[in-house]
This record gives C-alpha cells, sequence and structure tokens, in this order.
C-alpha cells in the first residue's frame, strides 16, 4: 500500500492517518502498549483497523471505571490530569521493560502510548478535553524520551470527538516516532487532517534524552504561531504551565508589554496594580492572585501589519528577562484586548485585572481596531468590560510636553470620551496613583539603545538580577 496516498497530506508530503499509522506498523522496531481512558479505544483502533497490528501492539488497555483505574495506577483526586496521564505512563512503560527487555530488547524500541479524556457526556454539560502522551525509545536500548499535550476538543457531538481523540492520537505516536529530529515540524503535523474548529492543543512538553536539546518555551511559541493555540503559558522556571489549571479559582492580574528588557517600570506597574487589586479583592482572594506577564504574537513580530516568524533570540532574551523577575509568561494571538479578557474569563471565575499604561487607553477606545465586529466599539467595550475585570492604568510622561498623562485628565475625541467617563465612574479603569514617581522617566526604547551603544545608564533602570543576566549573556545586544 502506498504510504503518501492520495488522502495524504500534500503540502508536506506526510501520509494520512490510515497511512500514518500502517507505518508505525510496518516499522519493525516499535513494540509497545495503548492505554486510554475515557473517549475509548480511539487511537489503538487505528492501528488495529490498517493491519499489521501483531508486530506492534503488546497490550491495549482501558481501565474506565474508577475502581479499577485506582487500582492499576493508584489513587488521584483527578481522572483527567497530567498526574493521571503520567502515572499510566509509568506503569504501562516500565511494564514492558519488565516483561519484554529480556526477548526484545536488542531489536524493539520499546514505547507506552496513554490519553485520558473527557469527551461530550450526555447531557453536553461538560469541560471537553484531555491528557495525551507517549513515552518511547528512540533506539533500541536506549533511555527514554516523552512527549505530553494537553488539548481541547470543539466538536459538537461524542463521535466526532472520539474521531478527533483517534486522528490527534495516531499524529502523535506517528511524529515522536518519525520526526523526533524535527521538533516544530513533529508540533504543525499534530494537526493534519484536523483543524482548530476541532480541535486546540494548549500544552505541549518534550522531555527526555530524545530531545534533550529542546526549549519547551519555544514550542510553546510554535503552538501560538502555527494555530494550534490561540495562547500558551509557561512558568518562571521554564515550565510548560495548563492556564486552566494555574488560574482555577484565583483572580489573574496580566501585565502587557514588550519586555525588551523588563525595567524598574515593568515591575512597578505590577507591583502598585496588584496593591490596587488588593484592595477590591475580598479577603480569602488577596493573597490568592496570580501576576502574568503577556507577551503578544503582534508584538513579537513587529507590530501591526508585521509578516514573517519572530526572531528566536528575542523572544528568549525576553523569557530569559521575566523568568529572572520571577514572573510567569504568557504568549498569546489576542492583539485586542477584549478577546484577551474572554479567554481569561475562560480560565477563571474570580476577578480579572488588566495592568497597562495610560498611552494604551486611547487605542482601547479607537474603533478602527473593531470593524470586524457588528456592534464596533460598543461591542468591544461591552466583552471587555463583561464580568468582573477592572483596568490598572500606570501614568505616562509625555515625551513631547513633559505632562503626566493619568486617567482623570487623559483627551479621547468627543464622540468617546462618554463612554470612557462611563467606565471610568463605573470603577472599571482604575487610575494606579500609588506609583513610584523615580520609575517615569525610564522608557525602555531608550534603554535597548542603551544597551546597543554600550551606555551603562541603562544598568540604573532595570532590575539587578536582570543587569546581570543580560551582561552575562550578552541579550539585546549587550557586548559581554
Amino acid at each position: 500500500m502506498n504510504l503518501h496516498s492520495p488522502g495524504g497530506n500534500l503540502d508536506t508530503d506526510r501520509p494520512d492517518t490510515h497511512g500514518k499509522a500502517l507505518r508505525v506498523n510496518v516499522d519493525k522496531r516499535r513494540y509497545g502498549t495503548f492505554a486510554e481512558i475515557g473517549g475509548g479505544q480511539e487511537v489503538v483502533r487505528w492501528f488495529f483497523q490498517v493491519g499489521g497490528a501483531a508486530g506492534t501492539i503488546a497490550k491495549s488497555v482501558s481501565a474506565y471505571d474508577m475502581t479499577v483505574s485506582d487500582a492499576i495506577y493508584g489513587q488521584t483526586s483527578r481522572y483527567v490530569s497530567r498526574q493521571r496521564l503520567e502515572s499510566m505512563l509509568d506503569h504501562e512503560y516500565k511494564l514492558n521493560i519488565e516483561r519484554l527487555a529480556a526477548t526484545r530488547a536488542d531489536t524493539s524500541s520499546f514505547f507506552a502510548f496513554a490519553d485520558t479524556v473527557s469527551a461530550r457526556n450526555f447531557m453536553g454539560t461538560n469541560d471537553c478535553h484531555g491528557w495525551m502522551g507517549v513515552r518511547f525509545q528512540v533506539y533500541p536500548r536506549d533511555q527514554e524520551t516523552q512527549i505530553i499535550i494537553h488539548f481541547r476538543l470543539r466538536d459538537p457531538s461524542n463521535i466526532l470527538q472520539q474521531e478527533t481523540i483517534g486522528i490527534l492520537g495516531v499524529n502523535l505516536i506517528y511524529g515522536a516516532f518519525f520526526l523526533h529530529h524535527e521538533p516544530e515540524l513533529l508540533i504543525q503535523s499534530l494537526m493534519d487532517e484536523l483543524n482548530p474548529n476541532r480541535i486546540e492543543i494548549d500544552v505541549i512538553d518534550f522531555s527526555g534524552i530524545g530531545f534533550r536539546a529542546v526549549d519547551n518555551r519555544l514550542m510553546s511559541l510554535s503552538l501560538v504561531q502555527h494555530g494550534l493555540s490561540k495562547a500558551a503559558m509557561f512558568g518562571a522556571d521554564g515550565k510548560v504551565l495548563l492556564p486552566s489549571e494555574l488560574l482555577y479559582r484565583k483572580p489573574v492580574l496580566v501585565e502587557r508589554g514588550s519586555f525588551r528588557p523588563v525595567t524598574h517600570v515593568n515591575l512597578d506597574i505590577m507591583r502598585a496594580a496588584t496593591e490596587k487589586f488588593q484592595a477590591i479583592l475580598p479577603d480569602e482572594d488577596k493573597d490568592r492572585i496570580v501576576s502574568i506577564a503577556e507577551i503578544t504574537m503582534r508584538n513579537l513580530m513587529g507590530g501591526v501589519g508585521a509578516t514573517g516568524t519572530p526572531d528566536i533570540r528575542d523572544f528568549l532574551s525576553r523569557a530569559d528577562v521575566l523568568s529572572a523577575s520571577g514572573l510567569n509568561v504568557l504568549v498569546s494571538d489576542y492583539s485586542e484586548f477584549h478577546r484577551l479578557a474572554g479567554y481569561l474569563r475562560r480560565q477563571t471565575a474570580k476577578p480579572i485585572g488588566l495592568a497597562m499604561g495610560t498611552v494604551t487607553l486611547p487605542e482601547i477606545f479607537d474603533p478602527s481596531y473593531y470593524t470586524d465586529l457588528d456592534g464596533g466599539l460598543l461591542e468591544a467595550l461591552g466583552r471587555l468590560f463583561r464580568g468582573d475585570i477592572s483596568l490598572f492604568v500606570y501614568p505616562f510622561v509625555s515625551r513631547s510636553t513633559g505632562e503626566l498623562m493619568t486617567v482623570e485628565n487623559l483627551e479621547l475625541p468627543p464622540d468617546r470620551k462618554p463612554l470612557y467617563d462611563f467606565a471610568v465612574r463605573a470603577g472599571r479603569i482604575v487610575s494606579i496613583n500609588n506609583h513610584n514617581p523615580e520609575c517615569l522617566r525610564i522608557d525602555s526604547r531608550e534603554v535597548l539603545r542603551m544597551i546597543a551603544v554600550g551606555n551603562p545608564l541603562w544598568e540604573q533602570m532595570v532590575p539587578e538580577t536582570v543587569v546581570k543576566l543580560i551582561r552575562d549573556r550578552g541579550l539585546f545586544g549587550c557586548k559581554k
């Protein structure tokens, strides 16, 4: 059979789902286990259907009952979770080594595939999502290598979601076995025969000997860049995060910026906005705020109308200085604030704060940004301020006049001013008047220029930990 059949992915010359499953089956090195919970045996079914499965599948199991699942993989508080997925991979992979190494270790590259999924229930009331992963040997007797993903199902029916799970699983296994040397191509291949209307992949984590050179922050960026997800997140330690787990039932404060580099003013915005946010939160939530630095794809690619791809070195420089500042990082494709707000509301039911400079407010009230909405500016503001959300606005010194621009004296066109005034009176736009005046003179663009030309004055405008990082690593054009 032609593995690159007419139904294949012609743009990349990759086989279709049938061809992928068959290629895995006819590869005599691959031998392992499939363990699936919640969505049925959707992935392994492909390998049985295409033929030749006896040379690939050592075992297939579906521990659907919670008691049975706990007996095999240990107890857990959440069955559709990364913790449960990893316990499945641990258990099944170790069993393969224990039971099969004596007879097949020299010729077989063992693997364990697992997924735990919450597909659409009978009433259609559940959150449709899942975790999926594969642990494998690149070569016989090799150390283990692993890929884990989290996905959200968009299909309207259970049967379509099951189909999506099956295709995604085959894509993941094929990518792991045949595209592991090109992780970015592997990521793109996950959407073969799928599209963002059917599924969103918002977490991918590469680990193990086969991916020892992979930076998962870049992989998070790749998810957004190639349209697998609208947003991806990683922590100050560089580890990928699932936003819905990090933000679950917690207030969240997001500061959007370029962070080239992080300056004292960036941290003062976050500090002052946090104090204002805490003042309006109930006591039990005051110390539970999750602070996030957000960078948009538009910013990474040079602004409005920019084309091409992000500068990887520049992105990692920003990620490094944000990590040194102890901040979680969100990379998003939400240029408009109302879309970012909608995304955050899907992650938490608690209050949301967006921290920004006064210079950003005119953009929010500019109708030209909302020509794609039937309701224009009014619809955009309605979406932005729906629910418990506040904008915390930091003052800005005009470079042309030297005047301090604040929430109180901001000038807008007459047709927009009443809307703005209403938002201020309603407490949706909060003035940050607890700022540090010494930070107002800092301009990140000027700091970047000083770094490039070797003017040491930039060190006074940047946190000490960030100064050391920039100097030691030669970031942003700094000469070591």
